[in-house]
């Protein structure tokens, strides 16, 4: 089983969307989103599924909904690092891993 790493602006995107979903939506819905990052992070953990290959050297992308797509990286055969949780919505732009 992998262990699961988050860098730095994975938490801070991660607090924001459920900051986000509290302040405009529900405790309900920012529990969603919590239960579908848990969740994909025990998929990661087994290593029995591959995600999308990006423009970035090694970095996999996941739709965790609509709204949001997760960025990860396998650092080595044991280890996923969390890169972000970016809303679909921001400016393109401003992505940066």
């Amino acid at each position: 089983m992998r262990s699961i790493h988050w860098n730095r602006l994975a938490i801070l995107d991660y607090n924001n969307n459920i900051d986000y979903l509290l302040e405009n939506w529900s405790v309900s819905e920012a529990q969603v989103f919590i239960d579908e990052v848990d969740e994909i992070i025990d998929v990661l953990r087994l290593g029995k599924v591959e995600h999308q290959s990006t423009n970035y050297t090694g970095v996999k992308r996941c739709v965790l909904r609509k709204q949001i797509t997760l960025f990860y990286k396998i650092a080595d055969k044991n280890t996923i690092e969390l890169l972000r949780f970016w809303n679909n919505y921001q400016d393109e732009k401003k992505f940066k891993l």
